[in-house]
């Protein structure tokens, strides 16, 4: 059985995200696996990074904890909303902040230049937004799921990175809805 941290990248709470996030719990938690789910609209913490990467900013109490349950576990899912073509800044913040500590203790080090803290480690990107995902892929050449898998993740080690996208979130049906979450909710009984 697999341990999963879930994020919620979404600044709101109540949101179909966060409802993707929790069928996704709901689904690990039935095959076994040991999930437990951050909302960051729940979590209390400075968005800010105030040093950059010159001094280390210690991590809020929320945020050592998704810190140790991210470290310990073996699988990630991060559901976050396109906007703007991107992460939300919450989701952007949450990652600065927690990797900060492990890439400033890196530097002036023979592991300055591997980054890759979090080896070992698989996750899922499941991106919501208001256009059709069609479109998204073709037009817009899939910028923040890019920049998500290769600058974020695969650069701290985390391998592999799948996706799943649901476009027209606002314009869909109820019923619509309630078969992604049973999509979500049947990856989370897989720990995919």
């Amino acid at each position: 059985m697999a341990k999963i941290a879930i994020i919620v990248g979404h600044p709101q709470e109540q949101t179909f995200c966060e409802a993707l996030a929790e069928a996704y719990e709901r689904g690990a938690r039935a095959a076994g696996h040991e999930a437990k789910l951050f909302a960051l609209a729940h979590m209390s913490f400075d968005p800010i990074l105030r040093g950059g990467y010159r001094f280390e900013q210690p991590l809020e109490p929320d945020l050592r904890t998704a810190y140790d349950w991210l470290a310990a576990s073996s699988h990630w899912v991060i559901v976050f909303p396109l906007w703007l073509g991107d992460m939300p800044a919450i989701l952007k913040a949450f990652l600065e902040r927690i990797l900060q500590p492990d890439l400033i203790l890196r530097r002036d080090t023979e592991s300055a230049m591997n980054w890759r803290i979090f080896e070992n480690k698989s996750a899922r990107l499941i991106m919501t937004m208001g256009m059709p995902v069609m479109v998204y892929r073709l037009w817009y050449w899939p910028h923040a799921l890019k920049l998500f898998r290769n600058n974020i993740l695969h650069f701290i080690g985390v391998k592999p990175v799948r996706e799943t996208l649901f476009g027209m979130v606002a314009d869909v049906s109820h019923e619509k809805r309630e078969r992604w979450l049973k999509e979500v909710e049947a990856l989370g009984k897989a720990g995919a």
